[in-house]
């Protein structure tokens, strides 16, 4: 949700609102500066990137900047669009480094990278809402290959988020997966550990006081023997607490 508008809280406090907007973007950056202190294979994103069309091309200039310096890093970047930044959307269009791979919204592609023995498999919404189990029509997994989904889901629900592409646990699982990487949900969950990790990372920057607490992504290392570790990654700028005044 990269320069979401906040306009409840703007209506509020406008000096506030414009803070946390910077924040959306400072934390953007500390995504970006971690990816290459870390020196990462590859970065992935599971949609909701933009909050919608932006108001002018400065938003899509700093998404661009960034994975310019992915780029100039040797990293790769892989994403899907959700509701919020579906293909229907945006009348404005921007050029992308070469390392940035979009997924497509007609069908689940998959993409493999053969010095690393990954495929991603992934699919983007055509348009705002979807009703329709995506999952269910994802590939199955390659064999000998570390397999990832990249999907924007709500899985069976979660409260406050509308039910796109909704899907079952076992429909991911059934895939064969190694790892899912989900977006949509805007807490972090690690929804599943076995047989596969079904993790959603959360938003990198909280927007309101709903959304409170520490925010980020999740670093995830794959061991030679197929082990994988998950950690979190805090790397927001501002932060939303409820306290208790006397």
């Amino acid at each position: 949700h990269l320069d979401s508008p906040l306009i409840g809280l703007a209506e509020k406090d406008e000096a506030l609102a414009a803070a946390f907007r910077k924040a959306s973007r400072r934390a953007f950056d500390n995504l970006i500066d971690t990816a290459i202190e870390d020196e990462v294979d590859f970065v992935v994103i599971a949609g909701d990137l933009f909050d919608g069309d932006w108001r002018n091309y400065e938003t899509g200039l700093v998404f661009a900047r960034g994975m310019g310096r992915l780029h100039r890093a040797g990293i790769p970047v892989f994403k899907v669009r959700g509701n919020h930044d579906a293909e229907c959307i945006f009348t404005k269009k921007l050029e992308l480094p070469p390392n940035v791979t979009v997924f497509g919204s007609r069908k689940a592609e998959s993409v493999e990278l053969d010095e690393l023995g990954v495929v991603l498999h992934g699919r983007s919404f055509a348009a705002r809402s979807c009703a329709d189990n995506l999952a269910a029509a994802y590939p199955p997994a390659r064999g000998g290959r570390v397999n990832i989904g990249v999907l924007h889901t709500s899985l069976g629900g979660y409260e406050g988020h509308e039910p796109y592409a909704p899907c079952s646990t076992n429909d991911l699982v059934g895939r064969g997966y190694h790892y899912w990487a989900l977006g949509h949900v805007h807490a972090a969950n690690r929804v599943a550990t076995e047989p596969c990790w079904i993790v959603y990372p959360g938003c990198l920057q909280g927007r309101n006081i709903r959304e409170r607490g520490p925010k980020g992504a999740v670093r995830v290392t794959v061991r030679d023997d197929g082990a994988i570790r998950v950690e979190d990654l805090f790397l927001d700028a501002a932060r939303w607490a409820a306290v208790t005044v006397p």
